[in-house]
């Protein structure tokens, strides 16, 4: 059966008779047209039949065309209806667009523009999904042969948003073949990239003139150059936030903010809060923070929040770098209700030179869909993690920050300290009672795993790192695994299998947005 013999069209015109000549040119098309020469009739059809379509004469007798218009919207909302009219007087279109029309035509109208209005709103989903597919094979070729060879930081970067972007584009075409097909490739990414980062980690944090921007040299290489004497500008961390949950909400972020720059940086590790963040604002790296504020600075194995003094390293940097001068307001969102608190503050933050908001929500999801059953239904994959994150934004006090500040013309740094990823497969680990309990990485000493699983730091001083004892190592879970115990084993890869988690070695976890913004205005 032809795709088009599905299409139930209803065309309302009072000289229907004379588009005879059209009516037969869609019908040989597998198209099936129903036909009405009054609005009366046209509403009788709709109540009676299922149509997918409706052109609708704007000028008829009797019940006009506007008129049938709005109880055709008042019956079906989301049946498409394309009105057809002889004028191009504007209060006749802005009347039939307030009235949500999904398109309108001048007369006289061709054949050719019928079928192409028809593809438009009808065949655009298949057509769409039929094309990008078309696309993806094409490029998948491509990115193979990229993965094949010798890759530089940049590269890495170009193959991350390739992916990222294909993936986006596959979920909207439905195409669940093609989506299994880019988990693959993702999966041999992944792969690449963890004996990428095996080879150059070690380099980048001892003086390797290509190193990228990290989490400890984030704000003095990319937010402090970006501000402006005498200008308020707004540095906002979203915890947790990987690139294509980014993507996902920079569309409404676009209606009030234009992106000047989009750029990685990649996140130290472990990929986990308590190290990567507490480097952004401390310009330091771990072991670096230990030695020079011990106060401060929580090991695994220590009681208590790990990012509690996360303004006093920002201002011990500042004054590190010759801007302690600078004032400065910091604001750590954990709830809603501290969120709207905040944007009823936001006026007087018009008066610092730099303001930073830390925005806690998305790791609470991903916290909450490993110990909520009924989040992670929510959640299921990564469609869906994406969907509930811009479902969130939506509906967030972020967003109504954002539209204030865009309001009143101040600049924004906008990142995350690390991003997640859906674990799938358990390696086991043995180690001491006092082994850390992250499950995509451990420290501790005495540990046993599989050497082909991980990656190793025998030596934890030479990535920066606190080492707890003589004898303590780090290692670092590949691409989606997960660290399990082998004591009740099943109970804990069943708990944890499928949950997103951070802290290893992925694109996803590593790979870094930062955004800035500059408002419309």
């Amino acid at each position: 059966m032809n795709f088009t013999e599905k299409i139930n069209i209803l065309w309302a015109d009072d000289e229907i008779d004379l588009l005879k000549p059209h009516i037969i040119f869609l019908e040989e098309r597998g198209y099936k047209l129903v036909t009405a020469n009054n609005g009366a009739t046209a509403l009788d059809l709709v109540s009676e039949q299922h149509f997918d379509l409706v052109f609708l004469d704007e000028n008829m007798p009797g019940l006009t065309g506007l008129e049938t218009l709005v109880q055709i919207k008042n019956k079906q909302p989301n049946l498409p209806v394309i009105v057809i009219t002889k004028s191009e007087e504007e209060s006749i279109m802005e009347e039939a667009i307030g009235s949500k029309i999904s398109d309108y035509l001048i007369k006289p109208v061709n054949p050719n523009q019928i079928l192409l209005s028809i593809k438009k709103h009808i065949d655009t989903k298949r057509l769409v999904s039929q094309k990008t597919t078309s696309n993806y094979q094409q490029e998948f070729r491509q990115i193979g042969m990229q993965l094949g060879g010798r890759l530089d930081r940049d590269e890495w970067e170009d193959i991350f948003k390739k992916l990222t972007y294909w993936e986006l584009e596959l979920d909207k075409s439905g195409d669940t073949s093609m989506q299994q097909i880019l988990d693959m490739q993702k999966s041999e990414a992944n792969a690449q990239f963890f004996k990428f980062i095996k080879d150059n980690y070690k380099d980048w944090l001892n003086g390797d003139e290509d190193a990228p921007i990290m989490s400890h040299t984030l704000f003095r290489e990319y937010v402090l150059p970006q501000m402006k004497e005498g200008k308020p500008h707004f540095f906002i961390v979203i915890d947790n936030l990987r690139f294509d949950q980014w993507k996902i909400i920079e569309p409404e972020i676009l209606n009030y903010f234009r992106v000047k720059e989009e750029e990685m940086y990649f996140s130290i590790l472990p990929t986990a809060t308590q190290y990567s963040r507490n480097a952004i604002f401390s310009g330091l790296m771990p072991s670096e923070m230990q030695k020079m504020h011990s106060d401060w600075w929580k090991n695994d194995d220590d009681k208590g929040g790990k990012n509690m003094f996360e303004e006093q390293f920002l201002q011990a940097q500042l004054q590190r770098l010759g801007k302690g001068r600078l004032k400065l307001s910091f604001h750590k969102i954990t709830n809603i209700d501290a969120g709207r608190k905040l944007v009823d503050n936001m006026q007087n933050m018009m008066r610092n030179d730099l303001n930073v908001i830390v925005y806690n929500f998305v790791d609470m999801l991903s916290h909450a869909r490993t110990d909520m059953k009924v989040i992670k239904e929510l959640a299921e994959d990564d469609a869906a993690y994406r969907s509930l994150t811009a479902s969130w934004f939506e509906h967030s006090p972020l967003k109504d920050m954002l539209r204030f500040i865009a309001e009143n013309n101040a600049k924004v740094s906008f990142t995350t300290d690390h991003g997640t990823i859906l674990v799938k497969k358990p390696t086991k680990v043995l180690g001491d009672k006092h082994l850390s309990t992250n499950l995509r990485y451990k420290q501790g000493k005495n540990m046993r795993y599989d050497f082909n699983e991980v990656f190793e730091i025998d030596k934890p001083q030479e990535v920066f790192l606190p080492n707890i004892n003589v004898s303590s190592k780090y290692i670092f879970a590949r691409e989606d695994c997960f660290f399990a115990y082998p004591n009740n084993y099943n109970y804990f890869v069943n708990h944890y299998k499928e949950t997103f988690q951070h802290g290893g070695v992925s694109m996803e976890e590593m790979m870094i947005p930062m955004v800035t913004l500059i408002p419309k205005k």
